[in-house]
C-alpha cells in the first residue's frame, strides 16, 4: 500500500477578503525556531500594498458606520473562530517562536482573550473618551471619538500571535481598517488568522494582511497618501538583530508619514533601546486612543 502524501499548504496574502498570490510572483522561505523548512510565503510587493490599501478605503465607510454594537459582534465572531482553531495555531506559535506546546497554548488563550477585550470596547469608547462639554450659553456641545481611516500596522516581529492581536484589534474596534504586514520570520499565525477573518462576519477589505518584510513594504504604506496612519512596533526587530537598522528604519518611516500628515504610533522607549514589549501585560486604551480623533458638535438649545 503506497503512502500517503501530505497536503501542501499554499500560504497566500490577503487583500479585500480574498487569498491572491502576490502580483510579483515571489515568495520567500520560512522556517521554525531550530532553523528547519516549514513554509513557503508570498512576499509582498507594492503593487500588493497599493491593492491592500484600495480594498482597505472601499470597506471604510460602512465598517466605520456600523453601530459600535454591531462592530463588537463582528469582531467577537473572530475570537470564536479563533478559539475553534486553537490547537493550529499553538501547533504555529511552538514551531515558530520555540515555545513548548503548553506554552504556546497559554499565548493562544491570551490572545483569544485580549481580542474579546478589544471587542468589548467598541460600545464604551465613546462614554470613556468622548464628553458633553460645559459651555457658557445656550447650546449643547459634545466631543465624539470617530475613526482615523486607514491604519497600516507593522506586526510585531517577535510575538507572532499575540503582539499582532495586540496592535490590529484596537485599531479595528475603533471602526477604522487595516493594512497589516506580519511578522517576517513568523508569518504563519497571522496567515492562520486571517483565515478567521475570511470564515467570520468581518467584511472584505476591513482587515487586510501581507506577508513579507517592514523594510521594504513599509516604506510605500508610509509614502502612501491614502493610508491615514501607521503604527511602526514592527519596525523593532525588522533588521534581524541590528539595533541601529531598525532605530533608522523607524526614523525613516516617521519623516516619509510625515509628507502626508500621518498619525504615527511609535515603538516603546524600551522597544527602541533593544528590549521587547511584554505583550502579555494588561492592555491599556493608548492603542485605541492613537487612531481616533475628536469631533465637537455644536447644538443650540432650543431649536
Amino acid at each position: 500500500m503506497s503512502q500517503r502524501l501530505d497536503v501542501r499548504k499554499t500560504y497566500k496574502l490577503y487583500i479585500g477578503g480574498k487569498f491572491p498570490r502576490s502580483e510579483s510572483g515571489r515568495s520567500y522561505v520560512v522556517t521554525d525556531a531550530k532553523g528547519q523548512f516549514v513554509a513557503n510565503a508570498s512576499r509582498a510587493s507594492r503593487k500588493d500594498a497599493r491593492d491592500a490599501v484600495v480594498a482597505a478605503r472601499a470597506a471604510f465607510p460602512a465598517w466605520s458606520g456600523a453601530t459600535a454594537y454591531n462592530r463588537g459582534q463582528v469582531l467577537y465572531r473572530v475570537a470564536e473562530v479563533m478559539e475553534g482553531r486553537a490547537e493550529q495555531f499553538a501547533g504555529e506559535v511552538a514551531a515558530g517562536e520555540g515555545l513548548r506546546l503548553s506554552q504556546a497554548r497559554s499565548v493562544v488563550s491570551a490572545a483569544i482573550d485580549r481580542w474579546v477585550w478589544y471587542a468589548g470596547w467598541t460600545d464604551k469608547l465613546s462614554q470613556v473618551v468622548g464628553s458633553t462639554n460645559p459651555v457658557a450659553g445656550p447650546y449643547f456641545d459634545f466631543s465624539i471619538p470617530e475613526p482615523t481611516g486607514i491604519v497600516a500596522v507593522l506586526a510585531p516581529q517577535d510575538s507572532s500571535l499575540l503582539g499582532l492581536v495586540s496592535v490590529l484589534a484596537p485599531a479595528l474596534a475603533g471602526g477604522n481598517v487595516v493594512v497589516a504586514v506580519s511578522s517576517h520570520l513568523r508569518p504563519l499565525p497571522a496567515i492562520t488568522l486571517a483565515e478567521a477573518f475570511a470564515t467570520s462576519d468581518v467584511p472584505g477589505g476591513v482587515v487586510n494582511l501581507l506577508t513579507g518584510g517592514a523594510a521594504e513594504i513599509g516604506p510605500w504604506l508610509a509614502d502612501h497618501a491614502d493610508v491615514n496612519a501607521i503604527d511602526l512596533t514592527g519596525t523593532v526587530g525588522a533588521s534581524e538583530g541590528d539595533a541601529a537598522a531598525d532605530v533608522e528604519l523607524a526614523r525613516d518611516l516617521e519623516v516619509r508619514a510625515a509628507g502626508t500628515l500621518k498619525r504615527v504610533r511609535r515603538p516603546s522607549h524600551l522597544a527602541i533601546q533593544g528590549g521587547s514589549p511584554d505583550w502579555a501585560a494588561e492592555p491599556g486604551l493608548s492603542r485605541m486612543t492613537a487612531f481616533l480623533e475628536t469631533k465637537t458638535v455644536w447644538h443650540p438649545i432650543g431649536v
